[in-house]
This record gives C-alpha cells, structure tokens and sequence, in this order.
C-alpha cells in the first residue's frame, strides 16, 4: 500500500497531570497538543507510540487517550475551514506494538474500532524473535484489522532488526503502508527502500536522518522534534517532496541542534521537559523514566530559544508560535 500518508507525522507526547507520575492523563493539555498538531498542517500524529510511552499506560487509559483523540480531531476539522477538510485532515495513528503477538494484533483490532486511521506497530522487544517470528507478527496484526499498517524498526530500543530482506516480504502482506525506520543505518534503510519502494513507504524514524531519508525516496518522517517544532519539521518535508532541496537543506539546518538537544537522554524525557519550558505542562514521564537532569534542561532551554530567534523571519513561523 502507498501513499498512506506523505509529509510530517509527530510522535506526540502523553501529558500527564501535576508532577507526580502516578497521576492519570492531562486531557485538557492533550487537547492543546493535538489543536497545536492539527494547526499546523501535519499530516499524521501517532498517538502511544513509544514516544507517547505506550509501555507506562494502562489499557483503560489507552481506550480512553484514542477516543479522546479522535474526537478533538473530528471537532477541530469540523469547525474550521479554508485550508482544511475533507483529505487534509491529520490521520491518526494509533500506537499497538506489544511485545506478545496476540495482545498486537488485539489492540490494532480495537485501534480500528475506536476510529484510527492506521496503526503504528513497533517489532516485539525483549523477546528476540527471529526474522520469521517478525514476519508472523507483522502477518497477524494485518490479519486482525483493514486499516494500514506501519511497521516500526527501532532495534537499539528493541533489542531486533528488521533485515531489508524480511521487510521486503512484510511489504507483500495486505495492509502494510510502511516501514518507521530509526534504525539509524542508511545503508540498510536504502537497501530497504531499494526493495519495498514499488509496494509501500518508507518514513524516517530519526530527526537527525529526515533529510537524507527524504532526498533518497522516502515518504515522510514521524517525527519527535515536531512536538516542538511543527511547522518547521513540516516545511522541510514539503521542500524536500517538492524538490526544493536549498530550502529543505537550509530548514535541516535550523533544527539540527534542536534535534540533538532533543536526544541528550533517552526520548521521550527530553522532548516532555521541553513541551513543559514552552507551556504545554505535560508533567512529568512515567517511572521507571526519570525528569531530564539540570545540565541538559538548561541546554534544552537554550537551544529552544536559539531555535526560535533563528526562524523568526521563516514563513513558516507564525505570531511567535514554533
């Protein structure tokens, strides 16, 4: 399947109440994520995915978080206009990787009821399947619902790779869209589009690589810096499909330190702590995550506030919101 969407995605966050990390889900601030998201044009937002900390919420609280989403989507397109509507419309993505074949397939089967419009599936994780047990994985998830499916190779996460040869036949299953790739390999993830380019997409999993992925045929990029910066992340996407590739050059530029700021500890801490320093209070990450440490939020806060100088004059900024 191709061209299930094209552009930017985000990785959203899940904020949570005050700054005790039992509490439950801020809703009202989700609510703000998400208009923010949606303001700006994106084409997706994954909703739990790893980013999301998908592994930290309680299946009640998974129900709850994707009904929600939809209906803050469903509301913001209902009552805005102009540039919006009808195939515009951010598609939500809903995170169900696990890493139990069966509790996968389920949760992309209620993901599909509960009005997503595909499913981000990561590969399973500790338990080191084989090359064959990804594909069965992947197969049984297809077999679970008819949305689109988004595989997820994340192996420094995971602790398993998925080889070019094993996505090529992943590709050939019903209802696969694409393959996340933040494996941080190039070469393998041109490999892999080498193979899977004439059946389905290939979409950045690692801001630092969204460029050279886009300029070598990949599809889009699912993105944590666009958390942060939603229109600057969606701008060098649509340089980069547009053949712009000075001006895609010249906005990977602006946010690669961004980017690395971004990833000075293990995502999503960085990314939550920096939504917090622009006002959006999403609390703190769930144990066992900890709160980003002194030395690098105060790194964070200054490379936020150089980011923001820097592309001021962008036509892509807008009354001082990144």
């Amino acid at each position: 399947m191709k061209d299930f969407f094209r552009g930017a995605a985000t990785a959203l966050v899940t904020p949570f109440e005050g700054r005790n990390r039992a509490r439950g889900v801020n809703y009202s601030c989700l609510k703000r994520l998400l208009t923010r998201q949606f303001a700006a044009g994106v084409s997706a937002v994954v909703i739990l995915g790893t980013t999301g900390e998908s592994a930290t919420v309680t299946e009640k609280e998974r129900r709850e978080i994707f009904k929600f989403c939809v209906q803050v989507r469903n509301s913001f397109y209902g009552e805005s206009c102009g540039d919006f509507g009808g195939d515009r419309r951010a598609k939500l993505i809903f995170g169900c990787g696990a890493n139990d074949t069966r509790a996968a397939a389920k949760r992309a089967l209620e993901a599909q009821k509960l009005g997503a419009d595909g499913v981000l599936a990561v590969t399973p994780y500790y338990n080191k399947c084989t090359q064959r047990g990804i594909y069965f994985y992947y197969r049984e998830i297809c077999a679970a619902c008819v949305l689109p499916v988004i595989a997820y190779n994340v192996p420094t996460r995971t602790g398993v790779n998925i080889l070019p040869e094993t996505m090529a036949r992943i590709a050939e299953l019903p209802g696969i869209a694409g393959l996340k790739d933040a494996g941080g390999n190039m070469a393998q993830s041109l490999e892999t589009l080498r193979l899977i380019g004439d059946r389905c997409d290939l979409y950045s999993g690692a801001d630092e690589l969204n460029l050279p992925i886009l300029l070598c045929g990949g599809a889009g990029a699912i993105s944590v810096t666009a958390n942060v910066a939603p229109r600057a992340v969606r701008a060098m996407c649509a340089a980069a499909e547009a053949g712009d590739y000075a001006r895609a050059i010249h906005i990977n530029d602006l946010l690669a330190p961004l980017n690395a700021a971004l990833f000075c500890e293990v995502n999503p801490i960085p990314v939550k702590a920096a939504m917090n320093l622009l006002g959006f209070f999403c609390g703190k990450p769930r144990a066992p995550l900890t709160e980003l440490e002194n030395e690098h939020l105060q790194t964070l806060a200054a490379e936020i506030s150089h980011f923001a100088a820097a592309v001021k004059n962008e036509n892509f900024y807008k009354d001082g919101e990144l």
